[in-house]
This record gives C-alpha cells, sequence and structure tokens, in this order.
C-alpha cells in the first residue's frame, strides 16, 4: 500500500509540475501567447488568460490532493482541446506524423484520467 501512495503522489507532483509552469508560460512567454492565439480562436486573449489560470489552480489542487478529482476535469478538457486544435492538423501528414506530435498530451490525458479514477 506504502508504495502505491509513494506512486499516486510522484504521479500528482509530475501532474501538477506541467500544468503550473504551461499555465504560467502562457502568460509570460510572448511566443506561447502568439501561438495560442494564432489557434484562431475567438477572444484568444482572454481564452488564454482563462487556461493559464485554470492551468495554474488546478495544478495547485492538484500538488496539494485538494480537490483533485475535480480539479482534474477541466485539464482533460483542456488536453482534449489542445490535441484537436493542435494534433490533429498533423493527421493530413499521415498517422505517424500526427502519433509523434501528440504522444505527450497523450500521456499527459492518461495519467489525468489515472489520477482522476485514484482521486477521492
Amino acid at each position: 500500500m506504502k508504495h502505491s501512495v509513494l506512486t499516486m503522489n510522484l504521479l500528482r507532483y509530475s501532474v501538477s509540475y506541467v500544468f503550473i509552469v504551461s499555465g504560467f508560460m502562457k502568460l509570460i512567454s510572448a511566443e506561447t501567447g502568439n501561438a495560442f492565439v494564432n489557434l484562431g480562436l475567438p477572444y484568444p486573449e482572454l481564452l488564454m488568460h482563462v487556461v493559464a489560470f485554470l492551468e495554474i489552480v488546478c495544478g495547485v489542487l492538484i500538488l496539494f490532493n485538494k480537490s483533485a478529482k475535480n480539479a482534474v476535469i477541466p485539464l482533460i478538457c483542456i488536453m482534449i482541446a489542445a490535441i484537436i486544435l493542435t494534433k490533429m492538423p498533423a493527421l493530413d501528414s499521415g498517422f505517424m506524423p500526427f502519433a509523434f506530435d501528440a504522444r505527450l498530451d497523450v500521456i499527459m490525458l492518461v495519467l489525468l484520467f489515472i489520477l482522476y479514477r485514484q482521486s477521492r
């Protein structure tokens, strides 16, 4: 049982790190901000700030294991949207370029599902 708790803690720390850093990068990096704006979404700057806020807040909640199950839900939605908006266009070049581009997003999505299933 102790091994399982250690594993889940490492998973939470890893996932929270990714989303907290990603959220801050959307706010402080012009390059990341421009990439978000170039997606063609309505109100891109507002949407970018909302996504950044959600990533940071949900990442912190997961880090401290506070409402982690609820915090994972918006992040799953963000990851699905990220795959659809930024990775699906690679399907025009074939499945393998898509699979390569989406590999880390898919892993993060799987880790979020594991956190959701294991959280109280």
